[in-house]
């Protein structure tokens, strides 16, 4: 008789794939527990300022990054658990934050 593939009797094996785009629920955190920070960038020769870690799910992150592109008139993306925007707008960001709630680190 012929088989192909493994045999998988007796024990039992994990055979799920880990979904790499779901992060590993690093447990949400409510804003006024999240310590942010900021990092310059030049891609390209263009500045780019993140803003992150935010420990919320997908739709939270996307509704930060929607109010900051409003008021900021600038482009951004989520990346991970890092907000991206275009430009060097640490100042802006950081008083729109702050009146939101949200906390930094110093």
């Amino acid at each position: 008789m012929f088989e192909m593939g493994a045999k998988l009797d007796g024990d039992s094996f994990d055979t799920k794939k880990e979904d790499k785009k779901k992060k590993s629920s690093s447990s949400i955190v409510s804003k006024e527990q999240h310590q942010l920070v900021f990092t310059y960038e030049k891609r390209k020769g263009k500045p780019v300022t993140l803003v992150g870690r935010f420990y919320l799910d997908e739709k939270d992150k996307k509704d930060v990054l929607k109010l900051l592109k409003k008021k900021l008139a600038c482009g951004g993306a989520v990346k991970q658990e890092w907000i991206e925007l275009q430009g060097d707008v640490k100042d802006k960001v950081k008083e729109l934050l702050l009146k939101e709630g949200w906390k930094f680190k110093n």
